[in-house]
Order: structure tokens, then sequence, then C-alpha cells
């Protein structure tokens, strides 16, 4: 948990500093005020990234550097600095008086973030359901987010290829086919091992959240087999290299699969009312609650921005008996509707 956190020309935040109880801790103020940009402090000093702004983005305009100091609960400090350098910029991280160049998987903290694009994950694009599962992965799996960073920029070369077309392309693609498919069919698999997980999870939280009967399930969508899917992909890959060529771009692989949330076998997408669709992503985070708790041993942190108040009273009520047990960060332009849900129970961090 987090005990306090000082903000040094981190976005709006000249210098300043919040302490921060072991419970719910209501965020509260006008917009523009930084609510969101103290919830995205919290973010970054827990994981090292935003979820919204590069690096060089989170400096204050015209400044050279940011930097968080925080402690946690059980007294170790941690400082992170983000200094620019032209267009890039980069981190230094200190834990317990110790330097160290990146984040790595251990130090990192467990978090879960709830924020009004979440609204549309149900119903939006596909690459959101894929960031969804990926985001999770990075924090269950060490060495999750170097295979996503590596697949990535082995696609990156293998789609330049293909707008090159050289004369021996399928001489030179071939490395690219076999390393793509090696990292595809890895992600692919912890994919659908997180799904499993999920399936048996989901429909439970989900019924105790809606107190109704509607069967929630969820499913990994891909052109190849789930068996073997590495060496399906790299026989795809070959397959369809003239179509790619003429296309300008892969294709197949786990950039283009997706995950299908269905109520009673249909997909979510197509039947999921308003209030279905926010329950439905309340049993996500609770399930995201639980399986990270379970994984890394430590209670993550619930990070809600500005998302209380699109939640009617059933599910507001249903959300803080799953919070009672974590630190949780609440942004939000009207007290009065978070604050009647925790009585007094609440530290209340007014901004202007």
């Amino acid at each position: 948990m987090l005990s306090n956190i000082e903000l040094k020309q981190f976005r709006s935040y000249q210098d300043d500093s919040f302490e921060f109880s072991p419970g719910v801790n209501i965020i509260v103020g006008p917009n523009a005020s930084g609510k969101s940009n103290l919830l995205e402090a919290v973010l970054v000093m827990a994981r090292g990234a935003s979820y919204r702004a590069a690096d060089t983005d989170l400096i204050m305009f015209g400044k050279p550097w940011a930097r968080l100091d925080a402690a946690l609960s059980d007294g170790v400090k941690r400082t992170l600095k983000i200094t620019k350098s032209g267009d890039k910029s980069t981190k230094a991280y200190v834990f317990d008086e110790k330097p160290y160049a990146r984040l790595s998987y251990a130090h990192t903290l467990p978090v879960v973030l709830f924020e009004p694009n979440n609204l549309l994950l149900l119903h939006g694009q596909p690459d959101a359901r894929r960031l969804y599962m990926d985001d999770l992965l990075e924090q269950l799996e060490p060495g999750f987010a170097a295979t996503r960073k590596h697949y990535r920029r082995v696609l990156s070369q293998r789609n330049a290829l293909l707008k090159r077309q050289p004369h021996d392309i399928e001489q030179q693609i071939f490395v690219w086919n076999v390393r793509l498919s090696e990292l595809g069919g890895h992600i692919a698999s912890q994919r659908i091992a997180l799904v499993e997980k999920l399936n048996q999870k989901l429909g439970g939280i989900y019924k105790n959240i809606a107190q109704a009967k509607t069967k929630v399930t969820a499913e990994y969508e891909s052109q190849l087999p789930f068996e073997n899917y590495e060496t399906a992909l790299l026989r795809k890959l070959e397959a369809s290299l003239e179509k790619d060529i003429l296309r300008g771009f892969t294709a197949v692989g786990p950039h283009r699969d997706d995950l299908v949330l269905r109520f009673d076998n249909v997909a979510a997408s197509e039947t999921a009312s308003r209030g279905e669709t926010r329950t439905a992503l309340l049993a996500l985070k609770v399930f995201e609650l639980e399986l990270l708790e379970s994984v890394r041993g430590q209670k993550p942190l619930l990070l809600l921005d500005d998302v209380f108040s699109e939640l009617d009273g059933k599910r507001r009520h249903a959300l803080t008996e799953y919070l009672q047990n974590y630190q949780t960060f609440i942004t939000t332009t009207d007290a009065d509707v978070v604050l009647h849900s925790f009585a007094q129970s609440a530290n209340l961090i007014a901004l202007k």
C-alpha cells in the first residue's frame, strides 16, 4: 500500500504531496483540477508507465524533468525520475536507496485500473480487448512484457518487408515468419490460459453483482487452432505471403485475435444492455483484483478514474463490498455521490 506520494514537475503539479489511507481515498475536484494526474502518478509509481501518455508527456510543460517520491506502508521508499532528452526521455528508479535503470517485474506493484475507456471494452474494437488481456498478463507473468515488445518489433519488421517487396522476399521473410510464430505462440497460449481462468470465475462474480441468472462466458477467438498455435501460425504466414504482400501487412497472428464475452451464449456486443455491460466490466475488475492477489501474493491497488458516477446504486453497492479489502483511489467531481457509499470511512483529498 502507498502511504504518501510527492509530485515534482509531474503533469500539472509543480511540487505537491499527498497522504493516503490504507482504505478508500476519494480525490475530488472540478474538471482540470488534476484529479486524473494524481491517479496517474500512483499508477506510474506502481507500474513505471502511464495508461494514457508517453513518458515525455508526464513532465510538466517547459520543464526538463519530473520526479515522484513515495513511501509504502512497510516503510520502503520509492523514487522515479523522468528526464527529457530532446524528443525522448530516460527513467531512473531508486528503491530503498538502491538505484535501478529499469523497473523489474519484482519491483512493480499490482494495480487494477477502471477508467472511462473501459466502458467501451465490450462494444469497441478488438484492439482494446487485446490490450486488456496483455496488460493484465504483464502483471501476472514475468517476462511477458518482453515477449510482447519483441513480438511488436518482429511484426513491424515483417510488415516493412512486405511493403518493400525485395526480389528475394521469400528467403528474407522466412526468418521473420519463424520468429513471429514462436513469439505469437507464446502470447496466444498465455491469453488462452487467462481466458480459461476467466471462465472459472467470471460467471459467479457476475451473478453475485447482478443477482441474475444470466450465464456469462468468455471466449478467445482466433483464425488458428489453439493446439499447435505456433506451428499453425508459421504455416499460415507462409501460405498467405502473396495476399500479405498485396495487403502490405500481416493479417494473421495474436495481433488479430479477439476476446469475446457472451451472455447466454450470445456475444455481448450484440445484446448486452447498458446495465449488463457495466455489470460485466465490474465483474472483470473484481476478477483482476482476485487473480492478481492470488498470483502476486499481495493486494493490488484499485484505481477508479471518474467511473463511480457511471454506476447505479445497486452496482455502486456491489463495488463497495468488493473494494473494502483493497487500498482504493477514486476520482470524482461530486464527492457526495461517492461519500454516500462509504459513510465516514473514506479519506477525502480535495483539489481546487
